[in-house]
């Protein structure tokens, strides 16, 4: 088993920035891609971001308008999503999840097997 722990949400205004992390532990495979995905309040979970296991492929929302970024630290099993000039529609519970695969980014909630419990995200005006 792959256990995902996030950190790192709260409260966050508009205009400013928060950044998440989430701890992968447990039976953690050779190589895998670590995404980012978030539910707002009453809508249905949603693809934000996905980093491959070297970073050299990245992929992102369109609605997020480059506003976050994702990086990774192998070495610690660690991956980050820095979010940026924050909207209200941002708020939402942030899940990371992790595919073992090397070098595609996948945007869809049925192609990660292992998901943490999240962490809340909420922006005020």
């Amino acid at each position: 088993q792959v256990q995902l722990v996030e950190s790192g949400g709260g409260l966050g205004q508009a205009g400013g920035s928060l950044r998440l992390s989430c701890a992968a532990s447990g039976r953690i495979f050779s190589s895998y891609t670590m995404g980012w995905f978030r539910q707002p309040p009453v809508k249905e979970r949603e693809f934000v971001a996905a980093i491959s296991w070297s970073s050299d492929i990245a992929s992102y929302a369109d609605s997020l308008e480059g506003r976050f970024t994702s990086s990774r630290d192998n070495a610690k099993n660690m991956v980050y999503l820095q979010m940026k000039n924050l909207k209200p529609e941002d708020k939402a519970i942030y899940y990371c999840t992790v595919k073992n695969t090397i070098n595609s980014t996948p945007t869809y909630i049925s192609e990660y097997p292992y998901w943490g419990q999240g962490t809340q995200v909420t922006v005020t005006s």
